[in-house]
């Protein structure tokens, strides 16, 4: 199947979205419900690989006082131990500072984590309300394949990777999630920005389409389009679709953040047409893993 023809009128082009003002709500339900937990839940398995509740908390506030020390304050990142000339280097650098962290992070109490979240957390919200969107990235978002990306991509990677460990902690412990759609629908909106490089090696006629539905209240429509030399994403739902793709929107954050099995995939989308321009959709994620 192939050929069909975009409609300009059903689709538009993606735009920048803005979540500066969500790391603030987000962050402080995160403290709220982190001082509610008993110590037993801090060591409850979650779907972080190895990650215990409070390994993913470690992570957090390693994370948060590395964008404040890189960003804010401008000091210069630790060079890599060995020189990094691909991607699997790169992956294995960023696996290796995280698990350092983590492990010198068992030496402190839950009460601890917590109180270095919450003052890390607030220092780095003020920091991105107060930043002009347009202001320069700190680092390219590397899962969308950008070896130089715009602020507003940079900040916007930043929160998906706030969202998506917050949530883990969530499910890990059997708490609600946050009942404003904006906050995943902002992640999804972010996270499907790595598709076209998800695709990049995926040959198809021009003119062929995916259209990914995204059901619930954090849901959309978008398409992804292959054009004269590449994949495009854009919103809406184009006519005759080569491909479509159903997912919930509580299973596409998971898919897309690595927190399902590939059985687990296979079984949260519908998908109609040329059933092969879905798998590369079941192996994209948008974290470095």
């Amino acid at each position: 199947m192939g050929g069909h023809k975009i409609s300009s009128v059903t689709l538009s082009a993606l735009r920048p979205i803005d979540t500066r003002p969500l790391f603030r709500p987000v962050s402080t339900a995160l403290v709220v419900l982190l001082r509610s937990l008993q110590p037993e839940d801090w060591q409850r398995g979650t779907v972080a690989g190895d990650w215990i509740v409070r390994d993913v908390v470690a992570h957090l506030v390693d994370s948060t006082f590395r964008r404040l020390s890189f960003h804010r304050d401008r000091m210069d990142p630790p060079p890599p131990d060995k020189p990094i000339t691909s991607d699997a280097d790169f992956v294995r650098f960023i696996n290796s500072l995280n698990a350092t962290w983590v492990n010198v992070s068992r030496r402190l109490s839950p009460r601890v984590l917590t109180d270095l979240f919450e003052k890390g957390s607030t220092e780095l919200a003020d920091w991105f309300e107060a930043l002009p969107l347009d202001a320069p990235a700190l680092f390219a978002v590397s899962w969308a394949g950008e070896q130089e990306s715009e602020g507003w991509f940079d900040i916007g990677r930043e929160f998906t990777e706030l969202w998506h460990h917050q949530q883990q902690i969530r499910l890990a412990v059997g708490a609600a999630s946050l009942e404003d759609p904006r906050y995943l629908h902002a992640v999804i909106d972010i996270a499907l920005r790595g598709l076209p490089h998800a695709y990049r090696n995926v040959a198809a006629p021009e003119g062929d389409t995916i259209v990914l539905v995204i059901g619930g209240p954090a849901g959309g429509i978008w398409t992804l389009s292959r054009d004269a030399e590449r994949w495009v994403l854009r919103v809406g739902e184009a006519p005759a679709a080569t491909t479509r793709v159903s997912i919930a929107d509580d299973a596409a954050w998971k898919l897309l953040f690595n927190a399902m099995s590939a059985e687990e995939a296979a079984s949260a989308v519908r998908v109609e047409g040329a059933s092969h321009l879905s798998v590369p959709l079941l192996r994209a994620r948008s974290v470095i893993v």
